[in-house]
């Protein structure tokens, strides 16, 4: 059985995967301030929350985004399970090939993401992961990373409205029942609902039209959930890819 940990702007995925098979799939708020006993704690929760014992751990792997709290979550790792993590990032074998300008400013989840994308599902490939961010990767028929688009997450958008406009609510993301919204709330989560599920739908069919194929087309992130049902184009929910792909590049490197 294996931890594995994705540390992103706004939520923390914390996983077990035994035989290939999650365990389960959490996700806790990036916390700055947090100490390393802080970190370990919350873990130590999440496992007696799903009855895991963490002594029963052979190992831990990590992707990171926020070099921050890199290092305390790997002592909180340590401090807990007693295993050094695997971190992925330089000198950690993936497997992909990357072929943008300059492959190492790649992130770490959008490799961990890629990796499992081409082992799981067929190529050429799209992979969605919608959290702080939004970003759309493209992998090509030979398995190799193109490129990716980067576009404000949902959260960070409305986060920006509100800020700047006095009089606008914050408002949650559910699943809305109608296009025209009746209130300033709902007109707010409508519009960038749907305006997200149209423009994922627009980048999916120019990229295809780039690519001169079909691609398949997999969503994964905090926020995939909300969008993917809005969306014309047939896309695939895979909330799990974060941490199939950390078993792929922990069995890789142990």
């Amino acid at each position: 059985m294996v931890l594995a940990i994705d540390i992103g702007n706004t939520n923390i995925v914390i996983g077990c995967v035994e035989n290939d098979e999650i365990l389960f799939n959490e996700r806790v708020s990036t916390n700055h301030k947090a100490t390393d006993l802080e970190y370990a704690i919350q873990i130590k929760n999440i496992f007696e929350i799903h009855n895991i014992d963490p002594f029963a751990l052979e190992g831990a792997v990590m992707s990171s985004v926020v070099p921050s709290i890199t290092e305390t979550m790997e002592n909180a790792i340590k401090k807990l399970t007693g295993y050094t993590p695997i971190i992925v990032g330089p000198g950690v074998k993936t497997g992909l090939r990357i072929m943008t300008d300059n492959p190492a400013q790649l992130g770490s989840d959008l490799v961990v993401d890629a990796v499992a994308g081409i082992k799981h599902y067929s190529t050429p490939l799209i992979i969605i992961d919608m959290g702080t961010a939004t970003t759309v990767s493209v992998i090509d028929s030979d398995e190799s990373y193109l490129g990716t688009l980067i576009i404000p997450g949902m959260r960070t958008s409305l986060d920006a409205l509100v800020s700047g406009a006095a009089q606008l609510p914050k408002v949650k993301l559910d699943m809305p029942k109608r296009v025209v919204a009746k209130n300033t709330a709902e007109s707010m989560a409508n519009g960038i609902l749907f305006y997200t599920a149209s423009g994922l739908d627009g980048c999916i069919e120019r990229i295809e039209g780039e690519l001169g194929r079909k691609c398949t087309v997999v969503a994964t992130g905090g926020l995939a959930g909300s969008v993917v049902p809005l969306c014309k184009q047939e896309i695939i929910h895979d909330d799990d890819l974060l941490l199939k792909g950390l078993m792929i590049i922990y069995e890789k490197n142990k």
